[in-house]
């Protein structure tokens, strides 16, 4: 709620949002450096948190925080909290509004001129070179991530493809509407070969965009879906670059898909690369 914001107190305080606030605060610093967004349930996972809604609180804490601190410094820290979006809207809450408009106005706002307003924001918050201070300032760690261990465990995994990865390939590819898409999108082909010599599991074809799916199924070790998602970058970067040269807009989206679910260890690499994860797809 919008008025969760204009209540919140700071995150100096040992009330439970506060607490959280001071966690959750790195993670949004390190996804203002990966120059991407998160949606609330996927903070809250990564958090521990069992009720995302419980955030509005958190957010609205980091925002009057950052407010104190742009007075003691005497500049404009951007609103870092805007980086927490709906699912569905793929906007921040209400209570920014608190923080970027005058009177919290951005509630009465045109959908249309909240999307302008969190673009502009957005723009100031990954262009902002001095979140590190701002964590040293509020005395706190940047939230880092060692991957060595994974990466050790990936370069030594010889994986394969056996009937059960094929036979959900032909599912996701049958089946669009388990990653997001309408069920009356035309069925996505298997083993697109691009020219990088990849070849995507299952690829979906739209008029505005071009959406491949990477899959894993049961029993996929960590090291192999931690490749799974890096893959995921190399392929949008890819797929992008191929729709360049064609002359058609840089619109393409990369998934995974997973027949069990992510590893937990996983979880901050998923939202620091800003990668969807579709679990527990089982071919039916």
């Amino acid at each position: 709620m919008a008025e969760t914001a204009e209540v919140a107190a700071s995150i100096w305080g040992e009330k439970l949002y506060q607490q959280r606030a001071r966690k959750a605060l790195p993670l949004l610093v390190r996804q203002a450096q990966a120059g991407e967004q998160i949606i609330y349930s996927e903070l809250a996972e990564e958090m521990g948190m069992p009720n995302e809604r419980n955030l509005n609180f958190v957010l609205g804490s980091i925002g009057q925080t950052i407010r104190v601190l742009s007075k003691q410094w005497n500049e404009e820290i951007p609103p870092i909290q805007c980086l927490v979006v709906n699912k569905i809207t793929g906007l921040p809450g209400e209570g920014v509004g608190w923080f970027i408009v005058k009177e919290g106005e951005f509630k009465s706002l045109p959908r249309s001129k909240q999307r302008e307003i969190v673009k502009a924001e957005l723009a100031k918050i990954f262009g902002y070179s001095k979140w590190p201070e701002v964590l040293k300032a509020l005395r706190l760690s940047e939230a880092t991530l060692d991957l060595k261990p994974l990466i050790d465990g990936a370069s030594s995994y010889a994986g394969g493809e056996g009937p059960e990865h094929r036979r959900l390939k032909a599912y996701v590819a049958k089946h669009p509407e388990v990653i997001g898409l309408p069920i009356s999108t035309l069925h996505g082909c298997t083993e697109k070969l691009l020219p990088s010599g990849d070849s995507l599991d299952v690829s979906f074809l739209q008029s505005r965009e071009w959406i491949a799916a990477e899959v894993k199924p049961s029993g996929s070790p960590i090291p192999d879906i931690l490749r799974g998602l890096f893959q995921c970058v190399k392929y949008k970067a890819v797929m992008e670059a191929v729709q360049s040269t064609e002359g058609k807009p840089r619109a393409a989206t990369a998934v995974l898909v997973l027949q069990g679910q992510l590893p937990p260890n996983l979880i901050p690499v998923r939202n620091t690369l800003g990668i969807r994860v579709f679990e527990n797809v089982v071919p039916r």
